[in-house]
């Protein structure tokens, strides 16, 4: 399947809107469903502060809330990666053209 004009357009926009939320949000907390979701996930192997790989342990009560910061780049990033693809649809012809 080939992309068209509107496509392009739409991807661009959700793509470049993304950029802008992760840009605007500092810190994104997780509920509990999520962040156990994460912990089931994660690798089976934890190191130490010696260094020393011991397995990963379950928590016994509640997973607590995980909290991610992205990077200051990859809001930007995004940002520009949607704005090349609005650009880019605007630069096709209409389809059925």
């Amino acid at each position: 399947m080939e992309f068209n004009r509107n496509q392009y357009f739409i991807l661009g926009l959700v793509v470049m809107l993304l950029g802008f939320q992760i840009r605007m949000v500092e810190t994104f907390v997780l509920n509990e469903k999520a962040s156990r979701f994460l912990a089931e996930r994660m690798a089976a192997a934890v190191a130490d502060a010696d260094g020393t790989v011991r397995p990963f342990l379950p928590a016994v009560g509640p997973t607590p809330r995980r909290t991610l910061r992205p990077p200051t780049w990859l809001g930007f990033a995004l940002i520009s990666v949607g704005a090349v693809l609005v650009l880019h649809s605007l630069a096709m012809k209409k389809p059925g053209g």
